[in-house]
């Protein structure tokens, strides 16, 4: 299986089994976003190879990401500030609503444009050394990366408005019970768990991933009526399919293991 070619050396890939392991590599720089690391994601997600089921991204050093590289920012104005936020858009639309499956791996800082890479994830594992902060509020500028659309869905609107008012930094512990992240792990045991969880995710069905990466969340934007429509077209595209008359064969056959097993 053939890996795709990143534009950075910011990142590194490996594959496992039929899972993609991306790796932030600037772990001198915490792993903070600069606009090659960011276009470089882009470039992966548009080349996974087709046997790929799931992917992990993770950071590589003391941190997931520290968020956006300051040192390397550009004096904008408003209409290349806008083109900037929006080529952030772009790329954190193609991890979210990518062939595959995403989860992140978070440890150490996920600020800023780390925490916004982390929310575009569908699943997040944090490990207990994980930190999650907004800092834009005290440096007088505002999210651009998708936080005001994607975290409010995780933690509530009035919990984004404190940690960029008031600077609130959650640790690992108020991070997992406030729904930053899935599971909360021990350090150096995050790429394990997230492993666990990729494979069997890679041994769902095709159609399952897909309604679920891309109509659940759909359906969650959507008016009520609009969202139960697309419920009953998924439900009938994803039961008419082959894999899942067999499944369900199965299970019916006492092949299958049963919730919880």
């Amino acid at each position: 299986m053939q890996l795709p070619v990143p534009l950075t050396s910011s990142i590194l890939l490996e594959i496992k089994e039929n899972i993609l392991l991306i790796g932030l590599n600037r772990p001198d720089k915490r792993n903070a976003f600069n606009d090659e690391l960011i276009l470089g994601l882009e470039q992966v997600f548009e080349h996974i190879p087709p046997n790929i089921r799931c992917a992990v991204i993770y950071g590589i050093g003391k941190h997931f990401s520290a968020g956006l590289d300051l040192s390397e920012l550009t004096e904008r104005d408003a209409i290349q500030g806008i083109f900037h936020s929006r080529m952030w858009h772009r790329v954190l639309d193609k991890v979210q609503f990518g062939p595959v499956p995403v989860l992140a791996i978070l440890h150490g800082a996920v600020v800023g444009g780390g925490l916004e890479l982390a929310a575009a994830c569908h699943i997040r594992v944090a490990e207990n050394t994980a930190f999650y902060a907004l800092p834009e509020g005290q440096r007088g500028i505002f999210v651009g990366g998708g936080a005001s659309v994607r975290l409010p869905k995780l933690i509530g609107i009035a919990r984004m408005t404190d940690m960029m008012l008031t600077g609130r930094v959650y640790q690992a512990d108020e991070g997992e019970r406030i729904g930053m992240a899935q599971y909360l792990v021990e350090a150096g045991s995050g790429l394990e768990k997230g492993m666990e969880l990729a494979r069997k995710i890679a041994a769902n069905t095709g159609m399952t991933n897909y309604a679920l990466t891309q109509v659940l969340p759909r359906i969650a934007d959507s008016g009520q009526q609009e969202g139960l429509l697309l419920e009953s077209l998924m439900a009938a595209i994803a039961q008419s399919a082959p894999e899942a008359k067999q499944r369900l064969h199965d299970f019916l056959e006492g092949r299958a293991k049963k919730a919880g097993e």
